[in-house]
């Protein structure tokens, strides 16, 4: 039994890439098509699509939309250049555009973009796989926990690395899923993820699914902890260096840390795609550092439902505003990845 996406993240429409616009919800659901490399490079640069898998196929698509236009080597040039620029921390990101210029670069100009289309086509259908794949290996956690407790099993998560996030169920969220369809009672807890909130996607989303959660504030997590009133933790990543560090979105080393003082095994879910054999350890994970207002203003609704943004500090107030953090390894109880649940240090078995 799976459980249905009940929204598309990605597609493609002929000239067009089609995605649903991660800035307007939870409040809005907007479908938005665009139809140029530069729609494409904005969209990921301002978070209209987000999370590491998603990023990487939407980059793949905007190759294949700017060669519709021109497919020479300059063409193809400047579309990797500029989708590469757009967000650092992502490694899928940059893993895609690495796969499409392997593909595309040996290929005359008159059979790019047919490739380009096809090899896009093969990234988001491998990711709807790899997410399933990661949901059956998390839900054998799940499902441990569940025979040796009453009640439901409390997953605590931190951002949103469910079917928002991916072209599937999601890293993080994809056991929760599994363990949905499973008839496994479970409830997830949901921090906000301040400053960009994403959270509130994540909460939207479990509403869209069915799945019981409560949202709490980023705060709260060590003291659940520590009242014994979460089982685990599963997070997705948005880079795993070679020995297991983790970057993720800011916050989730805080519950790493808080998790580990109380004895809560600490997840990592993500795709093998994810890992950067190439980073030796966290110290070089580029981190992110995002524009103050993400941090000095906040985005709802008003008291008349109308779309409304309220600053919550002087528009001259200094900020600090990393997107990521980075988890150790000796941090980590697993990664779940594809291919099963596996101990950081072990990761150096999965490089091609």
């Amino acid at each position: 039994m799976s459980v249905p996406i009940p929204a598309p993240t990605l597609s493609r429409d002929g000239a067009r890439v089609r995605i649903l616009d991660q800035t307007a919800l939870p409040h809005h659901r907007v479908t938005l098509a665009l139809d140029s490399l530069d729609a494409v490079a904005h969209a990921i640069r301002s978070m209209q699509v987000r999370g590491a898998p998603l990023i990487g196929a939407t980059a793949a698509c905007g190759v294949a939309l700017a060669l519709q236009t021109a497919a020479d080597d300059a063409t193809l040039e400047h579309a990797l250049t500029e989708l590469g620029a757009t967000r650092p921390t992502a490694v899928n990101l940059h893993w895609a555009l690495a796969r499409m210029a392997r593909v595309l670069r040996p290929l005359p100009p008159t059979e790019r973009l047919a490739a380009a289309e096809r090899e896009a086509d093969a990234i988001i259908t491998e990711d709807i796989a790899t997410n399933a794949a990661i949901g059956q290996h998390g839900l054998a956690l799940i499902a441990a926990i569940a025979q040796n407790r009453p009640g439901p099993v409390r997953v605590m998560t931190h951002c949103n690395a469910g079917w928002l996030a991916t072209l599937g169920h999601g890293t993080a969220l994809s056991p929760v899923y599994a363990a949905q369809a499973a008839g496994i009672d479970i409830e997830v807890w949901v921090s906000e993820t301040r400053p960009r909130n994403q959270g509130l996607l994540t909460a939207w989303e479990l509403r869209e699914s069915g799945v019981a959660h409560r949202l709490i504030a980023d705060n709260a997590a060590g003291l659940l902890m520590m009242r014994g009133e979460v089982d685990l933790v599963i997070t997705g990543a948005d880079r795993v260096a070679a020995n297991g560090d983790t970057a993720n979105k800011i916050g989730t080393y805080l519950k790493a840390l808080a998790a580990a003082d109380n004895g809560v095994p600490f997840y990592i879910a993500a795709p093998v795609s994810t890992i950067d054999f190439a980073c030796p350890n966290g110290a070089a994970i580029p981190i992110e550092d995002r524009d103050g207002d993400e941090v000095r203003v906040l985005h709802g609704r008003d008291a008349i439902g109308a779309t409304a943004q309220l600053r919550i500090a002087p528009a001259d107030t200094a900020t600090g505003n990393p997107a990521f953090d980075v988890t150790p390894a000796a941090r980590i109880t697993g990664i779940i990845t594809e291919h099963g649940v596996m101990v950081p240090h072990a990761l150096a078995t999965l490089a091609p």
